[in-house]
């Protein structure tokens, strides 16, 4: 296993950068990213998991960019707002994962995952990417956590062999149908899970289920 880069995190083999829209409505999607990189026995990471107000966003994501060989970045939330705007938060922290990987000092290993709702949508608003694969999840958490299967099974060094996608997605539907319960008996409320809960949550549930 290749060494990480000088100054990074001791665990940057393990951690997956996580970029990706925090809205309600990708929450499903979100949820599934978070799990499927526990099933490989990675360590989920995204602008989440801490809040600092004496810390610039910008600083906090390009800290732990530096600190994730892996990362997996969903632009499908780019449309317009109600004011006529583009949201580009994921472009922009595609570009710093990218910069990272061309010209950070010891960071040539990174590698990224690039998601969209559609294969080619993308044309329209980053054409600079071309070339890029880009793999469609069509806003269905299956299929998300087949492309982090996939991309994570071919890219793997020292990571163990994956199970299969649909073997990962029924533990993660088992999972999402005992996740009510899981709260409840660790005093938690569902509709108020922070990334840090949600995380805690799925890892405690995978290792007991599987060892992961």
């Amino acid at each position: 296993m290749p060494k990480p880069p000088r100054g990074a995190a001791l665990d940057y083999d393990k951690n997956v950068f996580i970029n990706c829209p925090f809205d309600d409505s990708y929450r499903p999607l979100f949820r599934a990213l978070i799990f499927a990189i526990f099933e490989f026995g990675l360590r989920p990471r995204c602008a989440l998991e801490v809040s600092d107000a004496g810390e610039a966003r910008i600083e906090k994501i390009a800290r732990i960019v530096k600190d994730c060989r892996w990362g997996i970045h969903d632009i499908s939330h780019t449309d317009l707002n109600t004011n006529n705007l583009p949201r580009f938060n994921m472009p922009l922290e595609l570009g710093l994962f990218l910069g990272a990987k061309r010209w950070g000092p010891g960071q040539r290993t990174k590698s990224c995952l690039i998601l969209d709702r559609e294969k080619y949508r993308y044309r329209e608003f980053i054409s600079d990417i071309a070339g890029q694969d880009i793999f469609a999840h069509a806003n269905d958490p299956s299929k998300a956590i087949k492309a982090v299967r996939d991309w994570l099974s071919d890219s793997r060094a020292g990571i163990a062999p994956p199970p299969g996608a649909p073997a990962i997605n029924k533990r993660y539907r088992k999972f999402t149908a005992e996740l009510p319960k899981v709260c409840e008996d660790a005093d938690f409320e569902e509709t108020e899970l922070t990334f840090t809960d949600y995380a805690y949550l799925a890892s405690t549930w995978l290792r007991e289920e599987v060892g992961r």
